[in-house]
């Protein structure tokens, strides 16, 4: 098998199985494991998957530029946010991450809510400045612009001096092997902050993260009280975020 058909057929694999275990190919195919592993390696250095320990899992979708991701899975992303919002109670404060699923809770927040809202995103924060009965903190800092979110020491300072009811958290991958992740370090670093900031902590997660994986940890999976998703509860990432314990919030699935 030439080169090129192997890495199709890895491709392939992944698209099917959700997953690629190095050594379990290799035997299959009749070729040394570290000839895989190369492929693999090539396959993610051209942002085609995702490496782990031992094989490969989907890229995310999800680590493009702010303006590309407003285009990816958006009706998914508004469902998301609409269950989202029916966490938020009266009375409350929230942390809402940066992001696109973010932008749209902000936007589905019910028009008579009486609530605080704090945030490092920009783009949240302009969302809400027409919300009549909403309070908003704006957390500063260094303007992390593939994000439109602040990032850095004067963000965490800040964050610092917080205490909220919930937080909801953006990410880019959830998946039951890798847990919740990103694709910048700073940014897991400031999720992790404002996550020991709140009571709770859900996650908003389209169906095109679940899944998925990126470079940077933000959380393990027990660490969050909830994954809020639209993802089919029979699909496979799914059923594996259930069988570890992980408490799923079902945002409705697209019509057949």
């Amino acid at each position: 098998m030439l080169v090129a058909q192997r890495r199709d057929l890895l491709l392939a694999r992944l698209r099917q199985d959700g997953r690629i275990i190095a050594k379990d190919v290799a035997a299959e195919l009749g070729v040394g494991e570290d000839s895989v592993r190369r492929d693999l390696r090539e396959l993610a250095a051209a942002g085609l998957c995702q490496r782990v320990y031992g094989g490969a899992l989907p890229v995310s979708p999800a680590v493009g530029d702010y303006a590309a991701r407003t285009r990816v899975a958006s009706d998914s992303k508004r469902r998301v946010a609409v269950a989202a919002a029916g966490l938020v109670q009266p009375g409350s404060t929230l942390l809402l991450d940066g992001g696109t699923t973010a932008l749209e809770v902000a936007r589905a927040l019910p028009a008579d809510l009486d609530a605080t809202v704090v945030t490092h995103s920009v783009t949240v924060a302009a969302a809400l400045v027409e919300h009549p009965t909403v309070r908003v903190l704006v957390l500063g800092g260094r303007l992390f612009k593939h994000s439109a979110v602040t990032c850095g020491a004067a963000a965490a300072e800040a964050a610092a001096t917080i205490t909220a009811d919930l937080f909801l958290l953006g990410v880019t991958g959830v998946h039951a092997r890798t847990g919740l992740t990103t694709g910048d370090p700073d940014e897991a670093a400031m999720k992790r902050l404002l996550a020991e900031r709140a009571a709770e902590t859900y996650v908003l997660a389209s169906v095109e993260k679940i899944g998925a994986a990126s470079p940077y940890t933000v959380l393990p999976l027990d660490r969050v009280a909830g994954i809020v998703t639209d993802a089919p509860a029979d699909t496979a990432a799914v059923a594996d975020l259930v069988a570890l314990g992980v408490p799923v919030v079902d945002a409705g699935s697209p019509a057949p």
